[in-house]
């Protein structure tokens, strides 16, 4: 399966909403928008992100299908990593993928990323990806509606 990323389309947006509307993959996620749903808030994000000079936002592109998006995003020294795979795309290597070419796009370091701690396929990713663990924390996930453990990796120089 070829994986390649580009910026984001408009079209991409409507893709983007359903996959982060599915109930698994939001408790999967678990550190999600408040309520998901609002399409009005998930179209103001976006716009900002897409706006941004800070926000390196892509979409995932699977054999040229839309599959999902990944993202660096914050201020220099505390950026972070982001991404999100279509769950029907779940375990085939895209994420690692679309991570490493992320990654390859956006040299600076360090870059962060927090998991949810028993998502053991976000995690696994991040280490194939050279990312270490660094602590551990606990946060209030709003898709399971309760506090949870959390993971915070770093990738270095």
């Amino acid at each position: 399966m070829n994986v390649e990323l580009r910026p984001v389309h408009d079209s991409d947006l409507p893709v983007f909403f359903r996959q982060m509307n599915d109930p698994e993959s939001l408790s999967m996620a678990a550190f999600t928008p408040e309520d998901p749903a609002d399409r009005a808030a998930f179209d103001t994000r976006w716009s900002r992100q897409r706006s941004s000079p800070d926000i390196v936002a892509r979409t995932v592109l699977a054999d040229g299908d839309v599959v999902g998006s990944a993202a660096v995003y914050g201020v220099p020294g505390e950026r972070e990593v982001t991404y999100w795979i279509d769950r029907a795309y779940w375990g085939k290597g895209i994420a690692t993928r679309a991570l490493r070419a992320l990654l390859a796009e956006v040299p600076e370091r360090p870059l962060y990323a927090r998991a949810a701690s028993d998502n053991a396929g976000s995690l696994r990713v991040l280490e194939k990806c050279g990312f270490r663990v660094v602590a551990a924390a606990r946060g209030y996930a709003p898709a399971r509606g309760a506090e949870i453990d959390e993971t915070v990796l770093l990738l270095e120089g």
